[in-house]
């Protein structure tokens, strides 16, 4: 799967994002080291600490099809001019489930992207592995 494909997938999740609030809205697609992709938008509520992101979103959906999971790539595209990136507890959630070496893919809203390697994003990454 090219990068290019995968950002494909977090702009089509991305149509579907629940953002009433803010009206930031992100999609987010994961591909697993097993080849699977999973895709999420975030979800806001009017609590806003209930609200979930795109990542996490797309987190649970494949550890809820796969159980344990390693992620391969995360794509990630909102409809901003600015480059999208995942926020802390994103990045938290993404070393559970992820090497230093995972790449993120951040793009904005023309499709150009970045390719972050996760070490970098996130360095010392508090696991339990």
């Amino acid at each position: 799967m090219s990068d290019q494909q995968l950002i494909e997938y977090a702009k089509k999740a991305l149509e579907k994002a629940y953002a009433p609030y803010s009206k930031f809205r992100v999609g987010a697609a994961l591909l697993t080291k097993t080849g699977n992709i999973y895709t999420g938008c975030n979800v806001e509520i009017a609590s806003y600490g209930a609200t979930n992101c795109a990542e996490r979103t797309a987190v649970w959906k494949a550890v809820s099809e796969e159980g344990k999971i390693d992620i391969e790539k995360i794509a990630i595209a909102s409809d901003d001019e600015a480059y999208i990136y995942p926020c802390g507890i994103c990045r938290q959630v993404m070393a559970e489930f992820a090497q230093d070496d995972m790449e993120l893919l951040c793009s904005n809203k023309n499709g150009d992207y970045r390719t972050i390697r996760f070490g970098d994003m996130l360095p010392n990454a508090f696991r339990s592995f």
